[in-house]
């Protein structure tokens, strides 16, 4: 214990530090308790705190403890000891000079121990007492039993036979059983719900060595709520008298369900775009359709399916309309499969044509063009799934538990169906899994489909240099839009313009124009990718600059061509636009009653080269503000210089700026615009409206 010598105030004792353990007494005793925040400020602050440094409460809270109770010389060594206990979590006891509020030196004896509450902040406790405290035995247990009481952490104290001495009421909410009904029994009997040979090990270690096991985490369904799985983080001490003889165990419980939840959900999500991002990157490197099947199946397993197929239909491929109903005939493009034992029946392999009735599943799907999910399949299904009888034993015997398809739909059509099936997967396909695969169809659909349309040679060229576009509304919310797409002179050849308006959250809207250099298959295969992931980033709501570093870093994996993009993020509510250039030319801004003029914006650098970051500049976009989006289709030529093209284009838009803005689109294509032109162009205009 420590000793009083406030009747001597100019002597300072140095400070004191054991030889042996403190008394174990002591350990139970909470005489002055104090909280000090993970920085050393005062959070908490007992009345015995205030008998024994001289401080109330007002005085004390919110201060940081070592400069309001230690003496000057004595403080470097308060702010070590008080680090070791927040870092390594081991508790200090001993005793320390204190400084009381009437300028006497005290020496007081502490026992300082690292608290965690259940969000993961951190505390330290202090427990204090001098010899005449020491006499209130009865106050300090009272203040413990209150503290445990009122503690949010789960609390209980075992004997040597691993029986229940006590539990808290926080223990009794977190597991869900009443402490009167618990004590005496032993763990398997309470906490049957759990792992108790494993739960059981680890006491019985405790208890052999002494050693804690801190923030176990335990996955179970209490009685509280057996339906749903929760999550604890548990930790496990020995309770020893003064003498060393072990008493039994302490163990808390901290309910982190939220947590366990939140991250296990975070850890879906990140999985999910991961995938997207896979797929868009992955997906239609080729306008091969049997190479972009086979792509799609190769991200789906076994992320996402252990088995999965891509059926195409006989009349997409051929070009004759689709039967609303009766039998469908497919055509297999792709098959992949987990495990190969669990590959596909030899009348399912890719290339075979294969009819289905109107009553299998897959039929169903692309006939009512909606997912068909079967969460959890039976022997009656497999005849719905698949048509031949030696490949429903094949599936029985691989285990198919769970069944999704999507369709494939493309621009309006539907090309066919994504069949998708778990068997060595345990968890059943769910509603985020059909939204998942609903996106990678979509996506992989679009890529079919330009695959499909290429292999028409000139007439298909035309017609996916158009479709590869999207078909934006004319409106958005607090925007108007109009644009433009006119393909290269060369029908045949497929450019690598492309511009895209893409609805975010809050009401805001991305605006979109790239431009990948050079023409032909390859570049419209990479501005599709390119496309695809810009949708996939702008679905994360990220800021220009930030969405321009993920294409960057996505470009250097798709192919060498050069790319340019201006993304440009537009806020009704706040009436702004955020725009950053990779390398793009700088779109013109036109105001009512001023003539257009360019932005002068930072132009950053072509996506693909890699490790230069992008910039971002906020402008206002009121109503009755136009910008205009363009590739450089628009502006350059090889006998006019580019600042020249430029000011015809501002000299054009200020006199157009009583048009609206289909007619805009049109005057700026025929003056700018030369017949035959050898580039693409693509256009876009918006214009703020209230």
């Amino acid at each position: 214990m420590g000793t009083t010598d406030s009747s001597r105030p100019g002597r300072r004792p140095s400070p004191v530090r054991p030889a042996a353990p403190p008394s174990g007494l002591l350990d139970l005793l909470s005489v002055a308790a104090v909280v000090l925040d993970s920085k050393g400020r005062v959070v908490f602050w007992s009345s015995h705190a205030e008998e024994l440094f001289g401080y109330t409460a007002a005085e004390a809270l919110g201060r940081f403890a070592a400069r309001l109770m230690v003496h000057e010389e004595h403080l470097d060594e308060v702010v070590r000891l008080f680090a070791e206990v927040m870092e390594s979590g081991v508790d200090w006891a001993g005793a320390f000079p204190i400084r009381h509020k009437d300028g006497s030196t005290r020496l007081v004896e502490f026992r300082n121990m690292r608290l965690l509450d259940d969000l993961g902040d951190t505390y330290a406790l202090g427990l204090a007492a001098d010899q005449a405290t020491v006499e209130q035995v009865e106050r300090d247990v009272a203040l413990s039993t209150r503290l445990v009481s009122q503690s949010p952490i789960g609390l209980a104290v075992l004997d040597t036979g691993l029986r229940f001495l006590t539990m808290n009421p926080a223990l009794e909410r977190i597991v869900g059983l009443s402490a009167a009904e618990q004590l005496g029994r032993p763990i398997p009997e309470v906490l049957a719900f759990l792992d108790t040979t494993g739960f059981e090990e680890h006491l019985l270690g405790v208890l052999d060595t002494g050693k804690p096991v801190v923030d176990r985490h335990v996955l179970c369904h209490p009685p509280a709520d057996p339906d749903h799985e929760h999550a604890w983080s548990v930790s496990y001490y020995r309770l020893e008298d003064s003498g060393g003889r072990v008493l039994g165990i302490a163990f808390s419980v901290i309910d982190v369900t939220e947590r366990h939840r939140a991250a296990t959900e975070a850890a879906r999500a990140r999985q999910r775009l991961a995938l997207i991002a896979n797929a868009s990157a992955s997906v239609g490197t080729t306008l091969d359709l049997e190479i972009t099947a086979r792509e799609l199946t190769d991200v789906v397993v076994p992320v996402l399916a252990d088995v999965t197929s891509v059926n195409v239909l006989d009349s997409a491929l051929t070009g004759r309309p689709t039967a609303p109903s009766g039998p469908a005939r497919f055509r297999v493009l792709a098959v992949a499969a987990a495990r190969p034992e669990d590959a596909c029946h030899p009348d399912e392999q890719p290339g075979r044509g294969i009819t289905y009735e109107s009553d299998h599943l897959i039929t169903r799907c692309v006939q009512t063009r909606r997912p068909v999910l079967l969460p959890h399949t039976t022997p009656s299904d497999l005849p719905r799934i698949t048509r031949h009888p030696g490949a429903a034993a094949r599936l029985a015997a691989a285990g198919l538990h769970s069944y999704l398809a999507v369709p494939l739909i493309a621009r309006g059509e539907v090309l066919g169906a994504l069949a998708l099936k778990r068997t060595r997967h345990p968890a059943p396909f769910d509603e985020e899994d059909v939204f998942l695969a609903a996106e990678l169809a979509a996506r992989a659909a679009v890529c079919i489909d330009n695959a499909r349309g290429y292999q028409t040679q000139r007439h298909a060229a035309l017609t996916l240099q158009r479709s590869l576009l999207p078909e934006l509304p004319s409106s958005r919310p607090g925007l108007e839009v109009a644009w433009r797409y006119q393909p290269a002179g060369a029908a045949s050849e497929i450019g690598g313009d492309w511009f895209d308006a893409i609805s975010l959250h809050g009401d805001k809207t991305a605006l979109v124009v790239g431009d990948v250099m050079g023409s032909g298959i390859n570049a419209a295969a990479t501005m599709g990718q390119l496309r695809s992931a810009t949708r996939a980033f702008a679905e994360l709501d990220l800021a220009p600059a930030e969405a321009l570093h993920h294409l960057d870093h996505l470009s250097e994996g798709i192919g060498r061509a050069i790319t340019t993009c201006l993304y440009c993020v537009y806020d009704p509510h706040r009436g702004q636009c955020e725009i950053s250039l990779a390398g793009h030319l700088p779109p013109a801004l036109m105001r009512p009653g001023r003539p257009a003029q360019l932005l002068n914006l930072p132009p950053g650098v072509p996506l693909g080269v890699g490790g230069i970051p992008f910039d971002t500049t906020t402008i206002a976009f009121r109503p009755g503000d136009q910008l205009v989006l363009y590739t450089d289709g628009l502006v350059e030529t090889r006998s006019d210089p580019i600042d020249a093209r430029l000011n015809t284009l501002l000299d054009a838009l200020t006199a157009a700026r009583q048009l609206d803005l289909e007619e805009t689109c049109d005057r700026l294509l025929a003056i700018l615009r030369p017949p035959g032109g050898e580039d693409d162009v693509a256009l876009l205009i918006a214009r703020a409206r209230s």
